[in-house]
């Protein structure tokens, strides 16, 4: 049952009249249902079931600490882009080393509190951030596991204002160098080289250039593999899209079907960021009651 539904002609969320909510909270008023967040989660989770992963709730979606601890208590990892991010985190009882590390733009006092924190890993955008990031671990006599944000050049069939894995976007590195820079970075002494992470875009509803992506980036693993280099694990993001109008997005089982398909047989446990769709469909804004 939709955790928002209508009971004696009282819009409720689970058994609980909104209108009692706002009476005794006031509006505006945000509500969440636990429930659906729990189903969200799970459709997720047990879509991976028979094979190592972790499911990796973006705080970008949503910051409330209590959205936050109830994803942790499900046992997700996150995936943060700021200091504040990982704070929240922390604040919300989630364990550390289930955090991972995104975005451009990391400061050294983001790098060093992260890694004094004993994030799981950080998610590295460019050879300047792997060369700063080095430096910062070698100070803390500590060694930084990370993954390159690799850019796949694949079309998400999305809006392109939220596509973020063609050639021509700003985010990460691209397909051709890295390689190059995986070989950098196992030459480092501060580093320690944990995994492989691309993002492709959101609000994605055709599963097709998922698992297009992640074919291209199990090429360049097996590459780096016949090299020496062995990952423990792959990132793969890019957000389920949810309905805004008329849309109708596949079930996480129907859209992970291909991907599942690529890691048959396959060792690396599979990191993802689902996006939007934990939390698309989980609350309501309560602005006036009549």
């Amino acid at each position: 049952m939709n955790a928002f539904h209508y009971q004696n002609r009282e819009l409720c969320v689970e058994d609980i009249p909104l209108a009692r909510i706002a009476e005794q909270y006031g509006t505006p008023c945000y509500v969440y249902a636990e429930s659906a967040l729990t189903q969200a989660y799970s459709a997720y989770s047990n879509a991976f079931a028979g094979m190592p992963h972790l499911v990796c709730y973006a705080l970008k979606a949503n910051s409330n600490l209590s959205v936050i601890r109830h994803f942790a208590s499900l046992g997700a990892g996150f995936d943060t882009v700021s200091i504040g991010e990982i704070e929240r985190v922390l604040a919300a009882g989630g364990d550390p080393g289930k955090v991972i590390f995104s975005g451009v733009g990391k400061s050294i006092d983001e790098m060093r509190f992260a890694l004094e924190t004993g994030i799981g890993c950080f998610n590295v955008e460019s050879a300047a951030e792997l060369d700063r990031l080095n430096d910062v671990a070698t100070q803390l006599g500590k060694r930084a596991p990370i993954a390159f944000r690799v850019n796949p050049d694949v079309n998400p069939n999305t809006h392109p204002y939220i596509s973020t894995g063609l050639r021509g976007n700003k985010f990460g590195v691209a397909f051709t160098e890295a390689l190059d820079l995986y070989r950098k970075a196992a030459r480092m002494p501060a580093i320690e080289i944990s995994g492989i992470d691309c993002h492709i875009g959101s609000q994605l509803l055709d599963p097709a250039p998922m698992a297009e992506a992640a074919g291209k980036i199990l090429g360049l693993v097996d590459q780096l593999a016949r090299e020496g280099i062995h990952l423990d694990h792959i990132d793969l993001g890019g957000g389920l899209g949810i309905r805004y109008r008329d849309e109708e997005p596949p079930t996480p089982t129907d859209y992970l079907k291909p991907l599942l398909e690529c890691f048959e047989g396959r060792s690396e446990a599979l990191c993802f960021e689902p996006g939007r769709s934990l939390v698309g469909n989980a609350g309501v804004l309560l602005t006036r009651v009549e």
